[in-house]
Formats: structure tokens, sequence, C-alpha cells
């Protein structure tokens, strides 16, 4: 889970709580099936994707370098052909799928070409989820002003019961309250997350095409590190010394050496 998101989403929605109690409120005040049901279901398409905000990705910047260095390791070691063993292991589509070009023989700039044209295309893909998220942010609050209108049509309805007038109005604004709170404490903020989430990945990505293609030609595992390093802000940068880009000792000692 991501604990940043989720503790931010709770602080949110409990000082606006704390505040209604403060001011002499009730939960029950602000629960309203009716309401929910409106603006939240007018928004469902958006909301499919909101996992991806509180979860964090299992595939990092960090551990896609490791593994690129081991595999590089293990080619100089082995030959390429010893990493069509490792491609079972794999859960990362774009990885496996690069790295079987490569132990297929593939040339470097067709296997370049060929993965950044699927890059594009995943990226053309996900631009499109934070727009959604976007989207709906702009349009929940009108869905909320919508159901208080409709709660208002049925006051409205009814007054002859002057008594019940003041608590069905207080009621029919709830809607427009869950229409605003969703766009500025969920969609809104979700659409920002979900733009460095994706962002992230995209790194990975053009990472993983520069990683295979130097293992493709290879690119020495200490170059290739710095090299991969590269695309990362310096604070993200993966703490890998010299001697954990080999594997055996005697590596290590020549690089020592050398």
């Amino acid at each position: 889970m991501d604990k940043a998101t989720l503790g931010g989403l709770v602080l949110a929605l409990g000082g606006i709580l704390l505040g209604l109690m403060l001011e002499g409120g009730n939960l029950g005040q602000v629960v309203q099936p009716t309401a929910a049901m409106i603006v939240f279901g007018g928004t469902l398409g958006a909301f499919r994707w909101l996992a991806q905000v509180f979860i964090e990705p299992a595939t990092t910047a960090q551990s896609t370098i490791e593994l690129l260095v081991k595999f590089a390791n293990q080619a100089r070691r082995e030959g390429i052909i010893s990493l069509d063993k490792e491609l079972a292991t794999i859960d990362e589509p774009f990885l496996r799928r690069a790295l079987m070009l490569a132990v297929d023989g593939t040339d470097p700039q067709e296997l370049r070409q060929i993965m950044e044209l699927q890059l594009d295309n995943k990226e053309e893909q996900e631009e499109k989820i934070p727009q959604l998220f976007e989207s709906a942010g702009g349009f929940s609050p009108t869905i909320g002003i919508i159901g208080a209108v409709l709660g208002l049509i049925q006051v409205m309805q009814h007054l002859d019961k002057i008594d019940e007038v003041g608590k069905g109005i207080a009621v029919a604004f709830v809607a427009t309250l869950y229409g605003v709170g969703a766009a500025n404490l969920i969609l809104l903020p979700a659409a920002g997350k979900l733009k460095i989430r994706i962002r992230d990945e995209q790194i990975i990505r053009e990472m993983t095409i520069e990683g295979v293609v130097s293992i493709l030609e290879g690119m020495n595992p200490r170059m290739l590190e710095t090299k991969l390093g590269g695309f990362l802000a310096l604070a993200q940068r993966p703490r890998l010394s010299r001697l954990q880009a080999y594997e055996t000792p005697q590596e290590a000692c020549h690089a020592c050496q050398s």
C-alpha cells in the first residue's frame, strides 16, 4: 500500500468530519446513500483505476537496474542464449518481450525500433488514464449540483409539511458536498498521482530498452549500471557498489585490481 496517499486521504476526510462535529453537526447529516449513489455512480468509470493510486508498483527503477546488471553478468559469462531460461521468471511483460527478442538474435537497432514502437503505443494509452480522472473531477461537482436540484424538487413538492422543508433542503445539498469533495479529495489528486506513476513506468521501460540493447551489444556491467543510472534523479539512483555488479569473487577481485 502507498501509505502517503492513503494517509493524506484519511487526514483530509478526518479534518472535514472533525470540523463538522466541532460545529455541532453529526456524521448522519452527511451520510446520504441517495446523494452518494448519484455522484459516485456518475463518476464510476474513473474509479476502477483508483486502486493504482493506493498500491505501490511491484517493479521499481532500482530493481530493474539490478536485474539488468545481473543479466549482463550472466550474458557475459555464459552468452546471450543463456538468458532464455530466465524468461519464465520475468513478470514484467515489456522486459520479457525485449529479452526474448535479444535471445532470438534480433539486431540491436531493430530491437530498439520494435520496443520503442511498443513504448509509444503504451504511453499513448496510459496518458488517457489521468485525463479520465481530470475529466471526472471537472464534472463531479456538476453531478453533485444535479443531485441537489433533484432533492430540492422533491422538497418543493411537499411544502405543505413546512417542518420537513429545512431538513429536506439540508439533505439535498449533501449531494453538492459529495460532488465537490470527490473532485478535490479523490479525483484530481488521483490524476496527479497517476501522472507520476505513469511517468515512472515510462522511465523504467526506456531504461529496459537501453539495458537490453546494451547487453546484446556486450557492454561491461559496470558501464551498464552507470548508463542506466542516468535515467534517474540523483536521489533515486540505486546505491550499487562497484563490486555488486559482479557475481563471482574472481570478477570482483579483477575489478578491484583494475
